[in-house]
């Protein structure tokens, strides 16, 4: 899960997410949103493929990006157990 949290912890790789949740992408479009090189988008798409957040999957000379969010819920579910309760306290 720490990868997750590594991959999430960029503000480019989480508006990339946010941009996912409405369906799947190019990666042509998705780098259209940011002024930075291609290699940079690389590396932020490469982040998030492998912490499994995203999927691909290639339509001839185009890679499209898809959101995995059974890994979102469960970072979500260990966020919540990681604050505890607080009748604990």
């Amino acid at each position: 899960m720490n990868l997750v949290f590594e991959a999430l912890s960029h503000p480019v790789r989480r508006q990339i997410i946010q941009r996912l949740k409405r369906g799947p992408q190019s990666a042509g479009e998705l780098a259209g949103m940011f002024d930075l090189t291609k290699p940079t988008m690389s590396t932020h798409f490469a982040k998030l493929k492998k912490a499994d957040l995203v999927s691909t999957k290639r339509d001839k000379n185009t890679i499209i990006y898809s959101l995995n969010m059974s890994i979102l819920e469960r970072a979500l579910a260990e966020l919540i157990d990681f604050g505890g309760d607080k009748n604990d306290e």
